[in-house]
């Protein structure tokens, strides 16, 4: 008698972990195709990160997502490939004959959701991004491999922005602050990589009537779900892409990874995660 075929599982590591969507986004969509598996949230402190991820597999588990504060270490203590490695940090982990591997599905689920979102984004030559932390990485690198010509990354912290540019090469400039009204202007893209305008978080202030009139918004924040930074790009008729339609995104590639099929981000998917962000 032949014994069943074990679910498979994957899991979100991080410290605080308990916030995440994860699980809601990965259930639905094992629901939806009729997938026998599991999604689990393991809270990991950094002191105990690498002894699970090196056992993984005898934990359970066939992938794992990684998030604050170990998506650095993740890319260390696995095979990453070119755009975890240009990102310098691993979000998303799988086994490939035998060997733990590791992308950054950022990338792919900021320009996925650009894509949906505002059909001919890149037209754009020019984009002007906001923040020089990760997920500016991810975003200068996904921009870069778009054919985007000219990025202006505008930064408080102008030492942060150069370190960036000089890793990406010279079509990222780095610039500061203060020269926002006269970067505004030029951009068909803005992309907003901080936390300004998040809930709680400062606003962020810029005039938005400075864009150009064919411009796209893009905001990383998902919480508030729309932000005044969109708010206000959207009353001036502008396309935009919110933090929400990313998260939702990023999230595909590991799905597909761990379970063998790939899934879609529906209208219906995106009406459950709002509805569970409304209540939080």
């Amino acid at each position: 008698m032949t014994e069943p075929t074990k679910a498979r599982a994957a899991c979100l590591i991080g410290w605080p972990a308990a916030h995440s969507r994860s699980p809601l986004i990965h259930h639905y969509w094992l629901r939806k195709l009729g997938i026998e598996g599991g999604y689990n949230i393991e809270a990991i402190p950094p002191e105990g990160f690498a002894e699970f991820v090196l056992h993984l597999s005898t934990h359970g588990f066939v992938g794992a997502n990684v998030t604050i504060p170990h998506k650095e270490r993740a890319l260390a203590l696995s095979l990453p490939d070119e755009r975890a490695r240009a990102v310098g940090a691993a979000n998303t982990l799988w086994y490939e004959g035998g060997e733990l591997c590791s992308t950054n599905t950022d990338v792919e689920g900021f320009i996925n959701n650009l894509d949906a979102s505002a059909p001919g984004w890149d037209q754009a030559t020019e984009a002007l991004v906001l923040g020089a932390g990760g997920a500016a990485r991810a975003v200068v690198f996904g921009l870069l491999d778009r054919g985007m010509t000219r990025i202006h990354l505008v930064n408080r912290s102008i030492d942060r922005a150069c370190a960036l540019a000089d890793q990406f090469g010279s079509r990222v400039e780095p610039a500061i602050w203060d020269t926002l009204a006269d970067l505004l202007p030029r951009a068909r893209l803005l992309v907003n990589t901080t936390s300004l305008g998040m809930h709680g978080q400062p606003a962020l202030a810029l005039d938005v009537g400075l864009l150009p009139p064919n411009a796209v918004v893009a905001d990383l924040v998902y919480v508030p779900l729309k932000t005044p930074l969109l708010a206000a790009a959207e009353a001036r008729g502008l396309k935009t892409a919110d933090g929400l339609g990313m998260l939702l995104h990023q999230a595909v590639r590991g799905f597909e990874l761990w379970f063998g099929q790939r899934p879609q981000v529906t209208p219906e998917l995106r009406a459950l995660v709002e509805d569970d962000l409304t209540k939080t």
